[in-house]
């Protein structure tokens, strides 16, 4: 979302509430890092959900998962406090363990109800394939597919998950990573808050992840 190519301009608007939902460590930070920075500097109450630990983010045989979870935590707190973010939490799953199912749906519906965003932001679960070099990670698929559908309509239907808070209708949805553009925020402003919150990451490479 921080840069297209035909984009329509959202430079201007600043929700009240935001809360973006991705699969692993660094993953906002390269997809969205400057228009989070850029909302919360102009007063949005921005949180964070994450939801693989990033054990699995190594090339590397002899990695210690628990230890490199442990270490991806740490950068992602520390990519948050730059980002200004009022909120970041991780649900806990394993790295490739990601599922779209009733227990995801439902913590991010919870979430979505508790915090009453305007503004939900995920990744787009639809590219299976960047270009030529890269094939999209089945949890960002899956982490796409479960904020679309915890957005319409679970979290603004009260029979959906009726334990999870009273019901609340999101008002605009954003997808980064998407092959079909159509927004764009200007982040040149906060382009050194982006790269410092990039940064935050030891290993800014960990594909496959």
């Amino acid at each position: 979302m921080d840069a297209s190519n035909d984009p329509t301009p959202a430079t201007g608007y600043v929700p009240s509430v935001v809360l973006a939902v991705y699969a692993h460590p660094d993953d906002p930070e390269v997809s969205c890092a400057g228009t989070l920075s850029k909302w919360s500097d102009a007063g949005a109450q921005v949180h964070l959900i994450i939801c693989a630990r990033g054990d699995k983010g190594s090339r590397d045989p002899t990695t210690d998962p628990v230890a490199l979870a442990a270490v991806r935590a740490g950068e992602a707190a520390a990519a948050a406090a730059v980002m200004g973010l009022a909120s970041q939490s991780n649900l806990g799953r394993s790295d490739g363990e990601v599922v779209n199912d009733l227990a995801l749906r439902g913590e991010l519906v919870e979430r979505i109800r508790t915090l009453r965003p305007d503004v939900v932001m995920g990744p787009d679960p639809s590219p299976l394939f960047f270009g030529s070099s890269y094939i999209n990670h089945i949890d960002h698929r899956e982490v796409g597919s479960a904020v679309l559908d915890a957005c319409a309509p679970a979290s603004a239907s009260p029979l959906y998950f009726p334990d999870a808070g009273p019901a609340h209708s999101v008002d605009t949805v954003y997808l980064s990573g998407t092959l079909e553009p159509d927004t764009h925020v200007d982040i040149s402003a906060v382009l050194e808050r982006k790269v410092e919150a990039l940064l935050c990451s030891s290993q800014p490479d960990r594909r496959p992840r």
